[in-house]
Formats: structure tokens, C-alpha cells, sequence
């Protein structure tokens, strides 16, 4: 039986058709990637890429990004976590299936995930049913358990095994702190090359319902490539369905 693939992280965009400031010093990345571009990734490998979960570029004009969403019809993207900045009075794109605000940048003060107009706007999401797409400095993942144990209703799908450094003591109680949550979801994405000592950990510590494939298409790149990410994965977790498939189905409530 062929692997069905949902791809719970990837990116696309156009630098001709929008700016993308945190490109400037990546002359590697500074060309256009489309979704059927990803389609064609997935095809070398022989398995059934069911498409995936968009996630939002910090581009400098969001409303153009959600337009340009918008504007794509095509059927390999099945969700779409856009940019907004998380508090009670929100505004949410329409077209959004969720929100990730990015705690990543160094725009983003340490502390913003623990204001509490962040904590009400949580709550809000929750009572809305949009879940929160988590990507933060790992040093600060400590500072995110903390936040989402104040609202455990809410859905919060971790980018990126949570960015930590390694599994220092603050990392690993963090993320056992995380995994404790009803509703928390982890990626095992393509960036760094990931280590399998923290995939262990995060696999043995969410658990086989809660873990999630993602590629990070085409930031992946940047320090490996797609095909050695992927065939890493397949190498973890086998053709594991709920792995690369199930749970984003959960986590995203995809059809």
C-alpha cells in the first residue's frame, strides 16, 4: 500500500509578487515556490503527498499574503495558518484555519506569550476553535508551557520540535509541561538537521497520537534538503499512518 503524506509545514511564495524582509541575507531562497513545486518533492519518493498545511511567511504585507492565499485554488492546500497578533480584540483573516504569531523574531520581546492580553486572546481562539501555530526561541520554551497551561482548551501545534538547543533539563521539563496539555501537538520539521536523541524524546513524550511530519519546505534547504529530511523520517517512524498522516488530520481537523 502506497504512504499517504499530509505535509503539516510548508511554505510558498513569490519574491517578485511580495516582500519578505527576512530573505535579505538568504540569496539561496530568494526565488518562487509553489505548492505543485512540493508535489513534485514528494513524487521522487513514490507516495501519495495529500497535500498540506500552509503556514504564514512574515511577510511585510500580511493582507496581501491572505489575498494571496486567497487567490490560490489549488486542492494541495488544505489549511492555512495566517499571521495575527494574538489578544482578545483580534482581527482574523478569513480565510484562516488558524493563527501563528511569531515569537521567533527578534521583534517579539521575551515575556509576550505570558501578557495577558495574549492569555485572553488564547482563550478567545479557543472559544472560536482556531488553534495557535507555536514557533518561539528555544531558550524561551519554558516561558510557553507556561502560557498554554493557563489555557489548556486552547489547540497549540508546536513548529519545529519547539526550537530547543538540546535536551537540557529546562528543555526537556518544558516539554514534558507541554505534552501534558489535552490539546498539544508537536512537528518533527526539517530545518537544522534534527537530532534523533530529541526525536526520541519528543515521540516518547507526546506520544504516537500527538507527533507530526512536516517538511518546513523550502527552509529546509537552507541547512539540509528535502529528500535527506524525508527519507530521515521514513527511516524513524516507518510508514507510520498516524505519524504522517492521522494526526495532522486531528490537530488541523482536516476532512
Amino acid at each position: 500500500m502506497t504512504l499517504n503524506v499530509i505535509d503539516s509545514h510548508f511554505h510558498i511564495w513569490d519574491p517578485d509578487a511580495q516582500d519578505l524582509p527576512w530573505l535579505a541575507g538568504l540569496p539561496s531562497l530568494q526565488h518562487r515556490y509553489t505548492v505543485d513545486d512540493l508535489a513534485a518533492e514528494y513524487a521522487k519518493f513514490g507516495v501519495n503527498f495529500l497535500g498540506g498545511v500552509y503556514v504564514e511567511v512574515d511577510a511585510a504585507d500580511h493582507e496581501l499574503e491572505d489575498r494571496l492565499l486567497y487567490e490560490n485554488a489549488s486542492p494541495l492546500i488544505l489549511k492555512r495558518m495566517l499571521q495575527g497578533r494574538v489578544s482578545p480584540w483580534m482581527r482574523v483573516p478569513i480565510n484562516a484555519d488558524g493563527i501563528r504569531e511569531p515569537l521567533h523574531v527578534d521583534s517579539e520581546p521575551r515575556g509576550r506569550a505570558l501578557e495577558p492580553e495574549f492569555i485572553a486572546g488564547l482563550r478567545a481562539m479557543a472559544a472560536k476553535g482556531l488553534p495557535f501555530e507555536l514557533c518561539n526561541r528555544g531558550p524561551e520554551l519554558g516561558d510557553m508551557a507556561k502560557a498554554f497551561a493557563q489555557v489548556p482548551e486552547v489547540t497549540v501545534i508546536i513548529d519545529h520540535l519547539g526550537n530547543v538547543p538540546g535536551l537540557d533539563e529546562e528543555s526537556c521539563a518544558a516539554l514534558a509541561a507541554l505534552a501534558e496539555l489535552p490539546n498539544s501537538y508537536i512537528k518533527v520539521s526539517g530545518d537544522n538537521p534534527v537530532g534523533p536523541d530529541i526525536v526520541k524524546y519528543v515521540r516518547d513524550t507526546f506520544g504516537p497520537k500527538k507527533v507530526l511530519y512536516s517538511s518546513n519546505w523550502p527552509v529546509v534547504e537552507l541547512n539540509s534538503t528535502f529528500a535527506t529530511h524525508f527519507q530521515l523520517m521514513l527511516d524513524t517512524f516507518g510508514e507510520d499512518e498516524d505519524f504522517f498522516e492521522n494526526n495532522a488530520r486531528r490537530a488541523y481537523n482536516i476532512d
